[in-house]
């Protein structure tokens, strides 16, 4: 990405991304109308990935796999993308990622067709899910290192916090536009099993045509000369050289934020399900010049997530600015906090639909603090070091989360003795939720007692 306009030393606009994008500077229009192609059909799918599965017939062990799945996914592709990066250049890897991810999407929408086909205890079509997956995944997970590095170099180490908010709203964005237009495609259907089958087949082929819009824009209008993405990978050498020299400051941020994403994923995949399944809240309105608008839960769960990203937009740049006064270390956990509390509060809620409204717009001040978090983690890093720094530090956090949502399957679905047969745990979503939440308490706490201040904030 051309950083001509965002020289070290000048503020931090947060609303610079939309500036560049409608003023259509080549380099700025791809990468945002690929960051935001890829971000909506992921978000529009995966939130609800839970209730395709489940309308599939997968138990909630099998979706807690699914959720771990994808935790391996996020731990092991950054590397080997900046690698192929490094073999095919920066133009032939973009497109190469956003073909996977469109891909994925395809096997997505074509898995019910084999739901009929069984493999063991599940289906064909609940395997092509995790297969989907190893692709859809792909473009979201490529570059995060260089990510971080970019706005490392781009702005003040006092505004690191103002300039991730601002590349994060323009992506957040369409995490607000992404569920609304599921909530939208889901309104005509019922909440029967073969309703959501085909109202989240539309949903994916709009992923689908998404993802090849975002692919051929990149590869028709990329500058591979104008961008270094990738290009400072050495192999699994420089993994372990980066970890062993991770900054001191970070570690206690590292446990802390390991234990919160643990405890989160968890349950993070459920969430759909206990609106949709547990609680079943949907929502009637009446509209002038319309009538009644009934939304079935699955619809209102789209509302639910619209809400959440509104918040988070609304007061993600305020309390990044706030971080410039205060510190990060406040900023960071009150994110924390939120992230631990939601899930208790969730899992015993009525089934009202104002009172999961007001639970959602809590859970999107989790995402205030993300802004605040990524600086605290690349600002320690020497300069020109960010991008490998922040690649370790996820690495090696990712990997540890890996089983969250397989146990957290586990704890909902029950445990058996494998020899005999004989129920060891009835299962609980109660219990999984509850320990969630004590898990990303006791790291919010760690983060209170023992985490540090980046200098340049204090």
């Amino acid at each position: 990405m051309s950083l001509e306009q965002d020289r070290p030393g000048e503020s931090a606009d947060p609303l610079d991304p939309f500036r560049q994008f409608f003023a259509l500077e080549r380099d700025v229009l791809v990468l945002s109308a690929a960051m935001f192609a890829f971000s909506l059909g992921f978000q529009m799918t995966n939130r609800y990935m839970a209730e395709y599965m489940s309308a599939l017939g997968a138990s909630a062990f099998v979706i807690g796999l699914f959720g771990s799945f994808g935790n391996i996914i996020s731990a092991v592709y950054p590397y080997p993308g900046g690698a192929i990066s490094d073999r095919i250049g920066s133009r032939y890897a973009l497109t190469a990622f956003g073909l996977c991810s469109t891909v994925g999407f395809g096997i997505w929408l074509a898995a019910p067709a084999f739901a009929d086909v069984s493999i063991g205890s599940t289906s064909l079509a609940v395997v092509l899910l995790f297969v989907g997956l190893l692709l859809a995944q792909a473009w979201k997970s490529f570059g995060l290192g260089a990510t971080f590095a970019i706005v490392k170099q781009a702005v003040p180490p006092s505004q690191l916090a103002a300039g991730f908010a601002s590349t994060e709203t323009f992506r957040r964005t369409a995490f607000l536009v992404g569920p609304l237009v599921a909530a939208a495609l889901f309104y005509p259907f019922g909440s029967s099993d073969g309703e959501i089958r085909t109202a989240f087949q539309l949903i994916l082929l709009i992923a689908v045509v998404f993802g090849v819009l975002g692919t051929l824009v990149q590869h028709v209008l990329y500058r591979p000369d104008e961008d270094d993405v990738g290009k400072a990978f050495e192999g699994v050498s420089q993994v372990v050289a980066d970890l062993r020299a991770m900054p001191a400051e970070l570690r206690p941020l590292l446990v802390a934020d390991t234990l919160v994403r643990f405890a989160n994923g968890m349950v993070y995949v459920f969430f759909v399900i206990v609106v949709t399944r547990v609680l079943e809240v949907g929502l009637s309105l009446s509209v002038p010049a319309v009538g009644t608008v009934d939304l079935s839960p699955q619809s209102y769960f789209g509302v639910l997530l619209g809400i959440e990203m509104l918040v988070a937009l609304l007061t993600m740049i305020p309390v990044a600015k706030a971080a410039e006064r205060i510190g990060l270390k406040p900023v960071v956990a009150l994110g924390f906090a939120v992230y631990a509390i939601f899930p208790v509060l969730l899992i015993n809620a009525p089934d009202d639909a104002v009172v999961l409204a007001a639970l959602f717009a809590f859970s999107g001040l989790r995402f205030a603090g993300l802004p605040a978090h990524k600086a605290l983690i690349v600002g320690p890093a020497e300069r020109g070091a960010g991008g490998r720094v922040t690649g370790a530090y996820y690495l090696l956090r990712n990997l540890v989360v890996i089983p969250s949502a397989a146990l957290g399957g586990l704890l909902w679905d029950g445990v058996s003795n494998p020899l005999t047969g004989t129920e060891v745990f009835a299962g609980d979503p109660i219990v999984a939720f509850t320990l969630a939440t004590a898990i990303g308490l006791l790291g919010t706490a760690y983060f209170l007692l023992f985490g540090r201040e980046f200098e340049a904030y204090e």
